[in-house]
This record gives C-alpha cells, sequence and structure tokens, in this order.
C-alpha cells in the first residue's frame, strides 16, 4: 500500500507542475451559457451556485466548445435515493447522430455509488465500456487502448468516493496520457489515443420515478466547474 500511495502522490504533483497552462475557466452561470442540450430531454438548473440535473434517461448536458489538453475539476454530490442512481464526466466527448437523434460517446470519468465502488474509473460511453477498471464482460479495448499504469483495481481506490458527501473530480488530459483523481487520489491513469478533442459532458444517468410520476428526488449537483487548458 505504501508504494502505491508513493505512485499517486508524485504523479498529483507532477500533473500540476508539468504543463503550463492557460487561465483557470468557470464553466458555471446562472444562464448556462457555456452548455447546450443535445438531446431531447433531460432539465439543467442553476440553482444557489449549483447546476441540478434531472433526466427520465441517461442523459449528458455538454459544453458547446470542444477542448484537447486541459485540466478539468468538478465537485459532485449524489442523490441518497432507494433507486438506482449513476452519474460521471464525459470529456473529448463526440456528439454523434443516430436514428433517434443525437448522442454523446467516449471518455467517462465514473461516479459509481454502488456497491461495486468504482467512481473515479473509465468508462467509454457508448462505445468500449470499461477501460479501467478491467470488467470480466464489460471491457472491449481496442488498438487505441495503450496501457493502464496502475495495477489492479485496489481498496484505496475503492475507498476515495465519499456517500452522501460533495466529491471532488479531477481530469487531466495531455496527449494520449488520461488521469483521474477522485478526492485526491489518483484512480486512474492510461494512455489511450481513440479521441483527442472534444466536449465535456455531465451526466445524469436516468430517474425511473422522475420519469414515470415526475418525482424529483434523483438530482445530481454539480459545483465549482472549471477548466485551464493545456498548451
Amino acid at each position: 500500500m505504501t508504494g502505491i500511495k508513493s505512485y499517486l502522490a508524485i504523479f498529483f504533483v507532477f500533473s500540476v507542475t508539468a504543463c503550463t497552462t492557460t487561465q483557470r475557466v468557470n464553466l458555471l452561470d446562472p444562464q448556462l451559457s457555456r452548455f447546450d442540450n443535445v438531446y431531447s430531454f433531460g432539465q439543467a438548473r442553476f440553482i444557489g451556485g449549483e447546476l441540478h440535473l434531472i433526466s427520465p434517461n441517461n442523459w449528458f448536458l455538454t459544453t458547446k466548445q470542444r477542448y484537447s489538453n486541459f485540466i478539468l475539476t468538478a465537485d459532485i454530490k449524489m442523490p441518497n435515493v432507494d433507486e438506482y442512481s449513476n452519474s460521471g464526466i464525459i470529456f473529448r466527448g463526440q456528439i454523434e447522430q443516430d436514428k433517434d437523434g443525437k448522442r454523446v460517446v467516449g471518455y467517462q470519468a465514473e461516479i459509481d455509488p454502488s456497491p461495486r465502488r468504482w467512481s473515479g474509473g473509465l468508462f467509454d460511453q457508448g462505445r468500449r465500456k470499461w477501460l479501467y477498471p478491467e470488467h470480466p464482460q464489460r471491457s472491449h479495448k481496442d488498438d487505441d487502448f495503450i496501457k493502464s499504469h496502475l495495477p489492479a483495481w485496489s481498496e484505496l481506490q475503492a475507498g476515495a468516493y465519499k456517500p452522501d458527501e460533495w466529491n471532488s473530480l479531477r481530469v487531466v488530459c495531455d496527449g494520449s496520457s488520461i488521469k483521474i483523481f477522485l478526492n485526491g487520489i489518483l484512480t486512474t491513469h492510461v494512455e489511450d489515443i481513440k479521441d483527442d478533442e472534444g466536449v465535456i459532458g455531465l451526466q445524469h444517468h436516468g430517474s425511473k420515478s422522475y420519469k414515470e410520476s415526475g418525482l424529483r428526488d434523483n438530482v445530481v449537483r454539480f459545483k465549482n466547474i472549471f477548466i485551464q487548458e493545456l498548451k
């Protein structure tokens, strides 16, 4: 465990100091002017400095701007509900058109409050599924996946997520390198070349109770969403 902690600390410092950055930009404002809804469903509200998301189906609120290399930070709080609840942030996302309309695919930093405890893992939404950690049936890596720098998912990574609290997510993309930190712990570090730029997308996985009865208790909350592009 000591070796893993030392590795995580070294890469945290490296991520902060290795690259020249531009000015840090706040992606949130009361008008949500930096975002767009490319779906036909989903609702976003700006309330008390926070972004509140709810949707009947799996949905991503996406940025209008595309980003390549960057440091993205956000605080996320999941609802305490009985029904399934899941979230995350797509980055370098691609907007695709299919027979049912537009959808977003791409890298996703996962927020997974389930007993599996894979928050901070990397999911490829709409394509290869789990890139890290490895899922026995739902990992479909291709030649664009180069390698993971971390060993198998550990108790340290699994314990990074804090139920019923605000959780701080940090995503660092620099070329093929993708790092995800959850509450200061490096949970993912892979190299992958599938996409080198795209949109940021904030997820609500969908609420059955909202869809069927309009109940709004399954709201995912975001705040302090900042992006700093790397030169």
